[in-house]
């Protein structure tokens, strides 16, 4: 997944009028990435839970 997808993707899931996860669901999802990032993965898979980590993090952090 290249880094304009998930910009758009994520840029999507966070206007008010769609909202494809809720914050609960994004935390939850962090928790997983988290895991990702710890586990032993590849480093290929630990920059990207990273990234997203920091991504959704970011998104959660900007006010409604």
């Amino acid at each position: 997944m290249d880094d304009e997808f998930l910009d758009t993707l994520l840029d999507t899931a966070t206007e008010p009028r769609l909202k494809v996860i809720s914050q609960d669901e994004a935390r939850a999802l962090m928790v997983l990435l988290g895991q990702l990032e710890e586990n032993g993965q590849p480093e290929n898979i630990r920059y990207a839970a990273s990234e997203m980590r920091f991504r959704i993090g970011s998104r959660l952090a900007l006010p409604l």
